[in-house]
């Protein structure tokens, strides 16, 4: 089975060795998202809501890029550095998605690149 490798300018490049994605079949890995600016590559202003909100963005940009959407993610990571955001992750995934829900991890870890406050990753599975 083949892969292929999924590239748009209308997400941060990838800031080391990995791709923004990879689809395998009807399957498509997408790496973590935080929330940088994909114009600028530096870190969206404002609080956590926005960071939030720019990693929907992020993985958006590459699920389109990827022929799907959000709505065909299955399985979505999101990471933390403070679990008191879990809250504000529920309420703005709201606005990202529909029942049904992907499958879902929240991790708390002690700290994200280049200093953010969130990052996901997520497995998409596309129809035939």
């Amino acid at each position: 089975m083949s892969k292929d490798i999924i590239q748009t300018e209308l997400a941060p490049k990838a800031i080391g060795t990995y791709s923004q994605a990879v689809k395998v079949g009807q399957t498509v890995y997408l790496s973590g998202q935080i929330p940088l600016v994909p114009a600028t590559m530096t870190l969206i202003d404002g609080d956590i809501n926005a960071q939030i909100t720019q990693v929907f963005d992020n993985l958006q940009a590459v699920a389109v890029a990827a022929g799907g959407s959000l709505a065909d993610i299955v399985k979505l990571n999101v990471y933390l550095t403070d679990l008191a955001h879990f809250p504000i992750v529920n309420e703005i995934m709201g606005q990202y998605f529909h029942e049904p829900y992907p499958a879902r991890a929240a991790i708390g870890v002690a700290a994200l690149p280049k200093g953010a406050g969130v990052e996901m990753d997520a497995v998409m599975c596309l129809d035939s």
